[in-house]
């Protein structure tokens, strides 16, 4: 009994695990950040949802405002794309305990669960240069509740702006 709380509990964590937010930010060391005090908009990749497309570019406003940026169409210091892509994912899952002749116990008949995962990437280009300085890429499973997809969306870019190299906030 003592081993299949154990099975259960290590697979449940382990489901958990496979489901969590990645976030990843990656910058270059030579930029100039503490120069860069406007940005414009360039294209990306939108969101397959354009009401979701404006949320993100309102969400990315806001944590630009946090570190001191604001918008500039005509001599921006940095452009800004967002790039928002989703794939369907399997993940073998197994359904239950059941015991064999020659162990006690094991797994029960697994099933495949199919989800979607989501990527969010911010790229920052210097205006001058053309080159990237900063990228914040997200991935997390999607949901099925836009209110969730807004949660988790505002949490990777809550992430991603911690690392943000200007140092302008104080979050």
């Amino acid at each position: 009994m003592r081993n299949g709380l154990r099975v259960a509990l290590a697979v449940l964590l382990t489901a958990t695990v496979s489901y969590a937010q990645k976030v990843n930010v990656d910058s270059d060391p030579a930029a100039p950040f503490a120069t860069y005090k406007t940005y414009a908009w360039v294209d990306g990749t939108p969101a397959p949802n354009p009401i979701n497309e404006d949320r993100l570019h309102m969400a990315v406003d806001a944590h630009l405002a946090l570190e001191g940026f604001r918008m500039n169409t005509t001599n921006p210091d940095v452009v800004v794309a967002t790039h928002v892509t989703t794939s369907e994912k399997q993940e073998l899952v197994p359904s239950g305990f059941g015991y064999g002749p020659w162990w006690g116990g094991g797994y029960g008949p697994a099933r495949v669960e199919t989800y979607v995962e989501g990527t969010l990437v911010v790229d920052l280009y210097d205006a001058k240069t053309k080159k990237m300085v900063w990228r914040g890429v997200a991935t997390a499973t999607a949901s099925e509740k836009p209110t969730k997809n807004i949660e988790k969306m505002n949490k990777a870019l809550d992430k991603m702006f911690e690392k943000y190299p200007g140092g302008s906030s104080s979050h």
